[in-house]
């Protein structure tokens, strides 16, 4: 069995940074496998992802130990993630499916590299579709009486389940700033890309009777600002005047579909890194 991890880190740009990781792990009898950067000149900082390979699994600690040391030295933000562990998810879904349908598909047939660990609504619409990839579904009804309890079963439902990463699939309630906080960093919503235009309920049909001719999606980490966490992955299509307002929707449902399984799998294969508001998303 192959151990290969993968370093992703970020720092104010300077000379020597490639030149020094890459002796570290030289060092450390480590064989790169894949190596990506980036440097932006516009907040001088400097973005590094490394998929290296180790001899020996017990090697690990003395290349966490050294890097460590040169992490202070350039004032690296990094992490260090074993290569071959598959993510755990928690899937948020409300009446719409295609999203959930599509992400249980793609683990369930190997497409992508993640075990769902559940799928909680606050409907039981599709606890039969969970049901029959073998995954648990939690009914988690919420109004405005119980927001805070049905918060706090996420939560727990989140640490119990050990998710590294909440997925928004059309899950239709706003989260509050305390949950926001609580998932900061793991937890990707997915929308369409009428916003601000169109908003509220029907979308699709707001964009017909205004003739649009291009429509899309966008998936983005989830923060307290309301659909304007930094974005990950976007897609478009065009549409026409043929076009009826179900068949928006049908299109819509697939480039979302699509692009939140992109931005999972950019996320769960540590390919992205933070920039300000922005982010930085390795190929």
């Amino acid at each position: 069995m192959r151990h290969d991890y993968i370093l992703a880190l970020s720092c104010p740009d300077r000379t020597g940074i490639v030149y020094r990781v890459s002796g570290l792990l030289f060092g450390q009898g480590c064989n790169i496998l894949d190596a990506q950067q980036f440097g932006d000149e516009e907040t001088g900082r400097f973005f590094l992802r490394v998929h290296f390979e180790l001899p020996e699994p017990q090697a690990l600690e003395g290349v966490r130990e050294r890097f460590a040391n040169l992490a202070g030295e350039f004032d690296m933000d990094w992490q260090l993630h074993d290569a071959r562990r598959r993510a755990r998810l928690l899937v948020l879904v409300s009446r719409q499916g295609h999203c959930l349908n599509d992400l249980l598909f793609r683990a369930h047939s190997g497409q992508l590299r993640v075990d769902i660990a559940a799928v909680a609504s606050n409907h039981q619409d599709f606890a039969a579709l969970s049901a029959s990839y073998g995954v648990p579904f939690h009914h988690l009804p919420v109004d405005a009486s119980n927001r805070g309890e049905q918060e706090q079963a996420i939560i727990d439902l989140v640490e119990r389940e050990q998710v590294d990463l909440v997925v928004l699939a059309r899950y239709m309630q706003i989260l509050s700033p305390r949950l926001c906080e609580a998932l900061a960093g793991r937890a990707i919503n997915i929308h369409h890309s009428f916003l601000p235009s169109f908003k509220g309920a029907q979308p699709y049909h707001q964009a017909h009777a205004r003739g649009v001719k291009i429509i899309g999606a966008t998936a983005h980490y989830v923060t307290p600002d309301l659909d304007e966490g930094p974005i990950i992955e976007q897609d478009v299509a065009r549409v026409d005047h043929a076009m009826t307002p179900r068949d928006l929707v049908r299109v819509g449902s697939d480039i979302e579909s699509q692009v939140l399984a992109r931005a999972v799998r950019r996320h769960v294969e540590h390919r992205i890194l933070l920039n300000g508001h922005k982010t930085v998303v390795f190929r």
